[in-house]
């Protein structure tokens, strides 16, 4: 573990900008440059060229953990997030983050895309430490908090915790304003740290021209070539990116880092790159992804590979110690910094056990879904032991020869379980009544529970789940409490389904183009006779008449934390499901 105290007092007059750019489900096999004969990445491979590569490089198997890590220098686990859902992808609030570090330092902070560690205040990115933030749904297009009917073509955005409509292809639009801002910051000669996540090429694979996914019809299956579309978009938004720092004359000066969040989806069963495994194992397709990083004024030793296992938790240590960046409290960092490596790419660092997993469980439990791994071994679930120098593709499972390694492996993992289960199943709270966010949005993808309807597409059919939200009142005194089947946008009545009339189909994914909801079309309506509310030890029930969009509940609340539950309930008064949207604000 690395630790690192900074004073206050930025040196540097003239210190670099940041660029994170962070594609989502993009595998170490999918570009050109890694040996991927079915896909053309050209600016991607350019950059490849002229960077710095790690190419023993690891992240979580899955979204929002590696997320976590990367704004935290902390194990996932460490740092609260467990999961993608279900509560699970909360940021935990003590956590400093990247983009903090940077604006304690001066910098201007942006993010543009995908977030995934919270959507409620105190957790959104203008909480952590941004200050622009442009992004859609915090899982993804479609989830239950983003507008109703996105896409990713002609959408409805949050913009700094506003709803804004902006035309266009959600990769386009994401990396427009990351430009705009950059233009900004030129202007006013600040220093900048751009994060860009954007959604592509995760699933759906919507792309807002069929004909974008024909270069690769005839040779792969249509869902891989619309995954394949979305590379090729998100690469020609990296080409145009890094012309416009040029044009700004801030190329040189500008930390450009290029990685994934997770291994391969679709393009694993055409090219893996010689791994076993994809997005969501932790076998190592699951989690090696790729890192380059150029700075020309930095000098680094571009178009070198640095072998040496690492990881997404020695980012932020990296980039404090490339930086010169300043923090107002000392960082314990998991991670640490690979500087030197960045101008002697053959030096090796200590030798270090790290680790990986993916247990998504409500209580952790050693060994499920995880892998210890040092730059020859990995240990996968406690019981296969792979030598990646002898067997890259992980087909030979040699526990049984190395009794003292497993022991080495087994004490290490040990140490990191004792660092990262403490209070490792902490459930989010939103803060309501506070200023910084007028009225709080409570959506079913926060519900604690195995099983929650993420997307709006599972909210239409009728998904059978209810669950609780947390909560803590700022300040006592009466609330506002909109419950209802639908999200305000969908305008229908509870009893009901929304109306899809008159809208355009501008948007396809594999199947076709989509005229409803972008994970699927399929529609319930719910025999509801009344909503109940729940809030601590405090019930209501009201009835829904045919026409009610939204059931309204005057609630006297007093000051701390509390549970909020509401209830679809038939002409029985059973339980249909959860009452999936509310909609809370101070009176």
């Amino acid at each position: 573990m690395c630790c690192i105290l900074l004073s206050c007092s930025a040196k540097n007059t003239q210190p670099p900008n940041v660029i994170l750019i962070l594609t989502d489900d993009q595998g170490y096999g999918d570009l050109s440059c890694h040996g991927n004969q079915y896909i053309n990445t050209p600016n991607m491979d350019k950059l490849h060229e002229e960077s710095v590569r790690f190419t023993d490089f690891h992240v979580d198997p899955t979204c929002a953990p590696t997320r976590a890590a990367i704004m935290t220098g902390k194990y996932a686990h460490h740092a609260g997030v467990w999961h993608t859902i279900a509560g699970g992808n909360h940021l935990r609030t003590s956590e400093v983050t990247m983009a903090d570090v940077f604006k304690a330092s001066g910098y201007e902070t942006g993010i543009f895309g995908k977030w995934h560690l919270g959507s409620n205040y105190p957790y959104r990115p203008m909480d952590r430490g941004f200050n622009e933030w442009l992004g859609q749904g915090d899982g993804g297009t479609g989830t239950t908090d983003d507008w109703f009917d996105n896409d990713r073509v002609n959408d409805y955005y949050w913009h700094n915790g506003e709803r804004k409509k902006i035309e266009g292809y959600a990769p386009d639009v994401f990396y427009n304003a990351a430009i705009d801002f950059i233009k900004e910051n030129k202007k006013a000669q600040k220093p900048f740290f751009v994060y860009l996540p954007t959604y592509l090429p995760h699933h759906p694979h919507t792309i807002p021209d069929p004909t974008w996914a024909s270069n690769y019809n005839a040779k792969v299956p249509k869902s891989v070539a619309h995954f394949f579309a979305g590379i090729n978009r998100i690469d020609a938004n990296i080409g145009r990116l890094r012309k416009t720092l040029e044009a700004l004359e801030l190329a040189d000066n500008t930390i450009l880092i290029f990685m994934s969040d997770n291994g391969g989806t679709q393009g694993v069963r055409l090219f893996n790159a010689g791994m076993r495994g994809r997005k969501a194992q932790v076998y190592e397709g699951g989690h090696r992804v790729p890192f380059f990083i150029h700075w020309k004024d930095g000098a680094l030793k571009h178009g070198k590979d640095v072998k040496d296992l690492s990881a997404h938790i020695d980012i932020l240590p990296t980039l404090i110690d490339l930086c010169g960046l300043n923090t107002e409290q000392d960082v314990n960092f998991d991670g640490r910094s690979f500087k030197e490596q960045l101008y002697e790419p053959h030096k090796k660092l200590e030798e270090r056990t790290l680790f990986v997993e993916n247990q998504r469980t409500f209580k952790s439990e050693p060994w499920v879904k995880m892998a210890a791994m040092t730059n020859r071994w990995r240990l996968i679930d406690n019981k296969e032991l792979y030598d990646m120098e002898n067997d890259f593709a992980q087909t030979s499972n040699v526990i049984e020869e190395h009794p003292e390694l497993i022991e080495k492996l087994r004490n290490e993992q040990k140490k990191y379980w004792e660092l990262v289960t403490p209070n490792d199943r902490e459930r989010p709270s939103f803060i309501v009544g506070n200023d910084l966010d007028i009225e709080t949005f409570l959506t079913p993808s926060d519900w604690y529970l195995p099983k929650v309807p993420w997307n709006h597409a599972q909210v239409a059919k009728g998904d059978a789940s209810a669950g609780e939200w947390h909560i803590n009142v700022q300040s006592g005194g009466f609330y506002r409490f909109e419950v209802s089947r639908w999200p305000r946008e969908a305008d229908a009545p509870i009893k009901g389904i929304p109306s899809f009339k008159g809208k355009v189909v501008d948007a396809w994914v594999p199947k076709g183009g989509i005229e409803k909801l972008v994970y699927g079309d399929e529609m319930s309506a719910l025999p509801v006779s009344a909503i109940k509310i729940e809030v601590g030890a405090y019930s209501e029930v009201k009835t829904v008449k045919e026409t009610d969009k939204t059931i309204v509940f005057n609630i006297k609340l007093e000051k701390g934390a509390t549970s909020v539950k509401g209830l679809l309930l038939d002409a029985d008064q059973s339980i249909i499901s959860g009452a999936y949207y509310m909609y809370i604000t101070k009176l």
